[in-house]
């Protein structure tokens, strides 16, 4: 996994959901403001919601340190400026987890994971809290993580602290956490849990008020389930802090007019080129090596796949929009093709490939992988791009089990 300092990372897994139905486990940020909108939900039933997910998973799971005493008064205050027309914010009511080492000045303690944090106060909310907070947004509480970012010992496992044991997967028991990354706090979770993880430029988020490693190398972002949720965050908490000069100054003017929602891009990929990063990580093994062979194997899956797939879904949606045509679908082409097959001279040279499209429906199952994309400083509207284009274009998504 790459870890340049200070650059940015969007690490997302190939999956996503394609039923449309209102079920809050597998909601966006906009399916929920929506559901706001509607009537369909008010933000005291989704932090209700998101209670019972906790009580009931947690024991298991062990991914969440403390719940926020005050999360149903804040989405209760939240529910009100909706009432009366004074919404605040595309997170606004939307439930948050923090990791436990980003400082909140309420009831819920910041603690690393220790023990040896339990009784000491913060003098304040971080940075990143407060403009969560201003945004309206609803601190759920506070969520594992592994003790001291795992930087007491080389002993200590991944994903364990001594205030819950070894934590595991978190399984929507949330809408959107927010994390810190030093060296893969952010991007390895995502990797590993079917969710989007963004590690923005450092100082593009301030790191006043956050437990961290290496100031010069720490990053805060949002993990949540899709490309957009993770945007509408990241356009919450950037820019300058006055409490963080030094790291946040010169990031600051990375940050585009508009700010990052603009571009969510379903056809993000267009255009871009790619590359992919072989060394030091593939060079590490020899030539003969199964590791070695397996990754180009999968890279030459993902290209071949990938574009089958934006090739079924591009020609669809363009068939759809004609206001008339005799063929409204590729396999109404294919169709055509075998129909016509003297006028198309489909005998002699086929159509494999068009057959082959239409099979897919996204990335299949044993192509699913864990995809990181990185660049240099300041480069997260490209990123956005390229990862909200991919994840649009493959429609993966699955549910935790």
């Amino acid at each position: 996994m790459p870890k340049i300092n200070g650059f940015p990372y969007l690490s997302i897994l190939s999956s996503f959901t394609s039923h449309r139905e209102f079920v809050i486990e597998e909601s966006s940020i906009e399916d929920i403001q929506h559901g706001f909108s509607e009537n369909r939900l008010t933000p005291r039933q989704l932090v209700e919601f998101y209670r019972r997910q906790i009580d009931f998973l947690n024991p298991r799971l062990q991914g969440v340190i403390e719940f926020n005493p005050d999360a149903g008064d804040e989405a209760d205050q939240a529910d009100s400026r909706m009432r009366s027309g004074t919404k605040i914010g595309d997170v606004d009511g939307i439930p948050v987890l923090l990791k436990d080492c980003i400082n909140t000045k309420d009831k819920l303690k910041t603690t690393a994971g220790s023990y040896a944090l339990l009784q000491a106060e913060v003098g304040g909310d971080a940075t990143v809290v407060k403009r969560l907070r201003e945004a309206g947004a609803v601190i759920l509480g506070k969520a594992s993580m592994s003790e001291w970012s795992q930087f007491r010992s080389g002993k200590v496992p991944s994903g364990w602290c001594a205030r819950t044991g070894q934590g595991k997967v978190v399984a929507n028991m949330v809408a959107v956490s927010l994390g810190t990354d030093t060296t893969g706090s952010i991007i390895c979770p995502a990797k590993n849990n079917s969710v989007v993880g963004f590690k923005p430029t450092v100082g593009l988020t301030s790191p006043a008020g956050i437990i961290l490693i290496s100031p010069r190398q720490n990053s805060v972002g949002p993990i949540c389930r899709t490309v957009s949720d993770a945007v509408y965050v990241l356009d919450t908490i950037v820019g300058f802090d006055p409490e963080d000069r030094q790291a946040t100054l010169e990031a600051a003017t990375f940050i585009p007019n508009g700010g990052y929602k603009q571009f969510l891009n379903k056809n993000g990929l267009a255009g871009k080129r790619l590359g992919v990063v072989r060394n030091p990580f593939s060079a590490s093994y020899s030539p003969e090596s199964i590791a070695r062979s397996d990754f180009e194997d999968h890279l030459k899956t993902f290209r071949e796949k990938a574009l089958l797939a934006e090739f079924k879904i591009g020609i669809n949606e363009y068939l759809r929009k004609l206001p008339t045509s005799p063929v409204r679908s590729l396999s109404d082409i294919i169709a055509f093709n075998k129909k016509h097959c003297l006028l198309e001279k489909t005998k002699e040279y086929g159509q494999h490939l068009f057959k082959l499209s239409e099979l897919t429906n996204g990335i299949g199952k044993e192509e699913q992988a864990a995809i990181c994309f990185g660049g240099l400083k300041g480069t997260e509207p490209k990123l956005i791009e390229v990862a909200y284009g991919f994840e649009r274009a493959t429609k993966l998504r699955r549910p935790p089990s």
